[in-house]
């Protein structure tokens, strides 16, 4: 295979935010299939898709989440062919996904009886429990770490594709490395159209945020990515739990035991500002960088709440949802990262004055991730 690296510098004298490099792969060109399943689970098309991935293919797919880019767990040129089509780094570590408890329990060792609660209680669902990995599990799939992060998904599709399959099926998200993640078929098609081998579309995500990952070999369980099951959900199963994330991106020499805390993550093209604080704070501060944004000929794009997108009627903007509505920014945020991106937008200011509860937590998370700059006021 003919690879090349493509060095793209991203700065901008709008913001005054130099961003550094990002690097890109390019892969042999494939000829990438598309499932559209309409809703039927079992159906040929995903009969078709698990085909691919038992003979070392790649397919993105729905979860309840965000799309996944799945291949064979326990396949090392499998996985591969992942990190290849998103320009991923080998370092950063997969999540596997699995159809049942008890093909996780072929996977991990030492299985504390908190994890077996959790997955009880909210498995199939947007959680993934980190555990000892059995050598079974390839270095490749877990960034050579002696852990690996699994997950039940909560999608119909999804749970056909693994059973179908016969598979564990490491699965990030099915987006160029460093990009927002996908939630339409659409939206993996425009970032990896050509490097997979075929798209399961299933239709828009649920949730559209990564699920919550679980440490669960430590005294206490610790969070190291937030999403949609809270810190306070998982306390009232397993007790005391301590959060080991941060909103920063964490440096390349440092070693991370799970997706989104390391590397760029999350950004569209654009340049992300991310506007935090009280309702009528952000709403004046945003008036006042359209001033001076269009004063010097940028092209602006808007993530705002519905109260704040009242006020800008006719600006280039897409909704987050209702400020006291988390959830909702949660299923809007990448997707209006992408369509903003795709409006050209030079600049991408964000309505942070939403709910930051519950899920808002991870929310904020993922813009604080994929800002260039970030303003409280």
């Amino acid at each position: 295979m003919h690879e090349s690296a493509v060095c793209r510098e991203r700065a901008s004298a709008y913001s005054g935010v130099q961003l550094g490099f990002i690097y890109e792969k390019t892969v042999m060109k494939k000829d990438t299939r598309i499932f559209r399943t309409g809703g039927i689970i079992g159906n040929e098309q995903i009969i078709e898709a698990a085909r691919i991935l038992r003979e070392g293919g790649t397919v993105a797919f729905p979860t309840e989440t965000v799309y996944g880019l799945g291949a064979d767990a326990l396949n090392e040129k499998a996985v591969s062919r992942i990190f290849e089509a998103k320009g991923r780094p080998a370092d950063n570590p997969l999540i596997v996904h699995v159809d049942s408890k008890e093909r996780c329990m072929d996977l991990v060792r030492n299985v504390p009886e908190k994890a077996l609660l959790l997955m009880d209680e909210f498995w199939p669902g947007p959680l993934t429990l980190i555990m000892e990995r059995k050598p079974i599990v390839p270095d490749v799939t877990t960034g050579g770490l002696d852990t690996v992060a699994v997950r039940m998904p909560g999608n119909e599709i999804a749970l056909e594709l693994i059973r179908q399959s016969g598979k564990p099926i490491a699965a990030p998200s099915a987006n160029l490395s460093g990009r927002p993640s996908p939630t339409t078929a659409g939206h993996v098609l425009s970032d990896l159209s050509g490097r997979i081998d075929a798209v399961v579309d299933g239709g828009e995500v649920s949730i559209g945020l990564e699920s919550t990952v679980v440490d669960m070999t430590g005294d206490i369980p610790a969070i190291l990515r937030p999403g949609k099951i809270t810190k306070e959900e998982l306390e009232l199963c397993i007790g005391d739990v301590r959060i080991a994330y941060d909103d920063k991106v964490h440096p390349e020499s440092e070693t991370v035991r799970s997706p989104g805390m390391k590397y760029t993550h999350y950004s569209p093209d654009s340049i992300v500002i991310l506007v935090e604080g009280q309702h009528e704070s952000v709403i004046s501060r945003i008036k006042e960088m359209i001033v001076d944004f269009n004063h010097r000929g940028a092209n602006i794009g808007l993530l705002l709440t519905e109260e704040s997108k009242k006020v800008f009627p006719c600006e280039i903007s897409h909704s987050l949802g209702e400020k006291e509505k988390p959830e909702q920014a949660a299923k809007n945020l990448f997707f209006g990262l992408r369509y903003l991106d795709e409006k050209k937008a030079d600049i991408i200011i964000v309505d942070g004055s939403f709910d930051p509860d519950g899920i808002g937590q991870a929310v904020f998370n993922r813009l604080r991730k994929a800002a260039d700059m970030i303003i409280k006021v």
